[in-house]
Protein backbone atom coordinates (compact mmCIF):
# COMPACT_ATOMS: atom_id res chain seq x y z
CA UNK A 1 0.00 0.00 0.00
CA UNK A 2 2.84 2.28 0.46
CA UNK A 3 4.77 1.76 -2.92
CA UNK A 4 0.74 2.42 -4.49
CA UNK A 5 0.42 5.48 -2.46
CA UNK A 6 3.68 7.14 -4.16
CA UNK A 7 3.00 5.68 -7.17
CA UNK A 8 -0.92 7.46 -6.62
CA UNK A 9 0.86 10.99 -6.19
CA UNK A 10 2.06 11.11 -10.23
CA UNK A 11 -1.37 10.23 -11.56
CA UNK A 12 -4.29 12.68 -12.47
CA UNK A 13 -8.07 11.76 -11.96
CA UNK A 14 -10.81 13.03 -13.87
CA UNK A 15 -14.30 11.88 -12.42
CA UNK A 16 -16.73 10.52 -15.14
CA UNK A 17 -19.43 10.03 -12.74
CA UNK A 18 -19.48 10.33 -8.99
CA UNK A 19 -22.81 8.73 -8.73
CA UNK A 20 -21.51 5.62 -10.86
CA UNK A 21 -18.53 5.61 -8.95
CA UNK A 22 -16.29 5.70 -12.77
CA UNK A 23 -12.94 7.63 -13.19
CA UNK A 24 -10.62 7.91 -15.54
CA UNK A 25 -6.76 8.00 -14.59
CA UNK A 26 -4.04 9.17 -16.44
CA UNK A 27 -0.49 7.65 -15.39
CA UNK A 28 2.59 10.00 -16.55
CA UNK A 29 4.69 6.95 -15.45
CA UNK A 30 7.80 5.92 -18.19
CA UNK A 31 7.65 7.52 -21.62
CA UNK A 32 4.03 8.15 -22.77
CA UNK A 33 1.05 9.20 -20.73
CA UNK A 34 -1.29 5.60 -20.57
CA UNK A 35 -5.08 6.29 -19.66
CA UNK A 36 -7.01 3.79 -17.49
CA UNK A 37 -10.57 3.42 -16.32
CA UNK A 38 -11.60 2.73 -12.88
CA UNK A 39 -14.79 1.55 -11.46
CA UNK A 40 -15.06 1.50 -7.77
CA UNK A 41 -19.00 0.53 -7.41
CA UNK A 42 -18.36 -2.92 -9.48
CA UNK A 43 -14.53 -3.55 -8.25
CA UNK A 44 -13.37 -3.14 -12.08
CA UNK A 45 -10.00 -2.25 -13.24
CA UNK A 46 -8.62 -1.41 -17.16
CA UNK A 47 -5.89 -3.48 -16.75
CA UNK A 48 -7.68 -6.16 -14.29
CA UNK A 49 -5.29 -5.92 -11.29
CA UNK A 50 -8.23 -5.10 -9.08
CA UNK A 51 -10.42 -7.58 -9.95
CA UNK A 52 -7.78 -10.61 -9.90
CA UNK A 53 -5.54 -9.95 -6.91
CA UNK A 54 -8.70 -8.48 -4.93
CA UNK A 55 -6.42 -5.68 -3.80
CA UNK A 56 -5.98 -1.73 -4.58
CA UNK A 57 -3.71 -1.07 -7.15
CA UNK A 58 -1.68 2.71 -7.72
CA UNK A 59 -4.91 3.44 -9.79
CA UNK A 60 -7.54 2.71 -7.16
CA UNK A 61 -5.67 4.25 -4.46
CA UNK A 62 -5.15 7.41 -6.52
CA UNK A 63 -8.99 7.22 -7.05
CA UNK A 64 -9.46 7.11 -3.76
CA UNK A 65 -7.29 9.60 -2.61
CA UNK A 66 -9.29 12.26 -4.86
CA UNK A 67 -12.64 11.33 -3.52
CA UNK A 68 -11.86 11.43 -0.19
CA UNK A 69 -12.55 7.54 0.34
CA UNK A 70 -10.44 5.43 2.52
CA UNK A 71 -8.23 2.88 0.30
CA UNK A 72 -8.22 -0.06 2.41
CA UNK A 73 -11.79 -0.27 2.22
CA UNK A 74 -11.10 -2.09 -1.15
CA UNK A 75 -8.93 -4.94 0.10
CA UNK A 76 -10.48 -8.17 0.41
CA UNK A 77 -10.68 -10.42 3.39
CA UNK A 78 -7.87 -12.52 2.61
CA UNK A 79 -5.28 -9.99 3.02
CA UNK A 80 -6.50 -9.43 6.87
CA UNK A 81 -4.66 -10.91 10.17
CA UNK A 82 -8.08 -12.02 11.03
CA UNK A 83 -8.57 -14.81 8.01
CA UNK A 84 -4.51 -15.32 8.13
CA UNK A 85 -4.81 -16.62 11.97
CA UNK A 86 -7.95 -18.71 10.64
CA UNK A 87 -5.79 -20.76 8.89
CA UNK A 88 -3.45 -21.25 11.67
CA UNK A 89 -6.14 -21.93 14.66
CA UNK A 90 -7.22 -25.46 13.42
CA UNK A 91 -5.03 -28.32 15.30
CA UNK A 92 -2.51 -30.22 14.22
CA UNK A 93 -1.90 -33.89 15.25
CA UNK A 94 1.34 -34.54 17.27
CA UNK A 95 2.61 -37.28 15.47
CA UNK A 96 3.87 -40.43 17.20
CA UNK A 97 7.21 -41.88 18.19
CA UNK A 98 9.02 -43.46 15.45
CA UNK A 99 9.82 -46.42 16.58
CA UNK A 100 6.12 -47.10 16.43
CA UNK A 101 5.72 -46.84 12.71
CA UNK A 102 4.58 -49.71 10.17
CA UNK A 103 6.99 -50.21 7.41
CA UNK A 104 5.64 -52.12 4.62
CA UNK A 105 8.55 -54.81 3.40
CA UNK A 106 10.15 -54.13 -0.08
CA UNK A 107 8.66 -56.51 -2.59
CA UNK A 108 11.07 -55.27 -5.20
CA UNK A 109 14.79 -53.87 -5.95
CA UNK A 110 15.82 -51.17 -7.72
CA UNK A 111 18.86 -51.59 -10.30
CA UNK A 112 20.98 -49.09 -12.04
CA UNK A 113 21.23 -49.35 -15.60
CA UNK A 114 24.61 -49.84 -16.33
CA UNK A 115 23.85 -48.85 -20.66
CA UNK A 116 23.28 -45.24 -19.32
CA UNK A 117 26.74 -44.83 -17.21
CA UNK A 118 29.20 -43.12 -19.18
CA UNK A 119 32.63 -44.27 -20.00
CA UNK A 120 35.05 -42.90 -16.86
CA UNK A 121 38.10 -43.67 -18.66
CA UNK A 122 40.05 -42.32 -22.17
CA UNK A 123 39.09 -39.20 -24.17
CA UNK A 124 35.20 -37.67 -24.28
CA UNK A 125 33.21 -38.42 -26.96
CA UNK A 126 31.73 -36.00 -28.58
CA UNK A 127 27.85 -35.98 -28.78
CA UNK A 128 27.32 -33.97 -31.54
CA UNK A 129 25.68 -35.16 -35.15
CA UNK A 130 27.66 -34.48 -37.77
CA UNK A 131 26.32 -33.20 -41.12
CA UNK A 132 27.43 -32.56 -44.50
CA UNK A 133 28.80 -29.12 -43.35
CA UNK A 134 31.46 -30.69 -40.62
CA UNK A 135 33.02 -33.37 -44.02
CA UNK A 136 36.18 -31.62 -45.14
CA UNK A 137 37.35 -31.39 -48.88
CA UNK A 138 40.21 -33.93 -49.60
CA UNK A 139 43.42 -31.36 -50.37
CA UNK A 140 46.20 -33.36 -52.17
CA UNK A 141 49.01 -31.50 -50.32
CA UNK A 142 49.36 -30.71 -46.18
CA UNK A 143 49.52 -26.97 -46.13
CA UNK A 144 51.51 -24.57 -43.89
CA UNK A 145 49.94 -23.54 -40.92
CA UNK A 146 51.10 -20.25 -40.67
CA UNK A 147 51.07 -18.86 -44.10
CA UNK A 148 48.42 -21.40 -45.95
CA UNK A 149 50.48 -22.38 -48.66
CA UNK A 150 51.28 -25.98 -50.03
CA UNK A 151 54.66 -27.08 -50.65
CA UNK A 152 56.03 -26.67 -46.85
CA UNK A 153 54.89 -26.80 -43.38
CA UNK A 154 55.45 -24.59 -40.22
CA UNK A 155 58.41 -26.91 -38.99
CA UNK A 156 59.81 -26.90 -42.67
Amino acid sequence: MVVNRQLARSMNVEIYSRRLETFRVTENIGRRPRSYGVDLRNRWYECRKFETLHYPCAHVVAVCARVNLDAEQYVDDVYTLKRTLRVWENEFPVLPDLSTWEVLPITFELLPDRGLRRNPRGRPQSSRIRNEMDIREKSDEKRCGICRLSGHSRNK
